[in-house]
């Protein structure tokens, strides 16, 4: 079992709808951590750190998305790891 961190790029409806709420309401659930935060652009900003099973589950669970959030898009990247102490929604931009 390998821990793993990766950055993640979500377009789509992301802003404005609870995205990084949703993002940590269930990086809690899988008990990942990291960070969640919005780009000038529109699209979300995240690191996320943990085993690797529960890393792409987690990102699977943000790809669907809820009702009022839509991934269009997501590019994800492997980074090397922090050890964060937990996952945070940074402030806007």
């Amino acid at each position: 079992m390998a821990y793993v961190r990766k950055r993640v790029i979500f377009s789509g409806y992301v802003q404005g709808v609870g995205f990084r709420y949703f993002a940590k309401m269930h990086a809690q659930r899988f008990n990942v951590t990291g960070f969640v935060e919005n780009l000038y652009d529109g699209s979300v900003l995240m690191e996320v750190e943990g085993k690797d099973y529960v890393v792409d589950a987690y990102l699977k669970t943000l790809k669907k998305g809820n009702h009022h959030i839509d991934v269009e898009r997501m590019d994800v990247q492997n980074i090397p790891l922090k050890q964060d102490r937990s996952f945070e929604i940074k402030d806007y931009y």
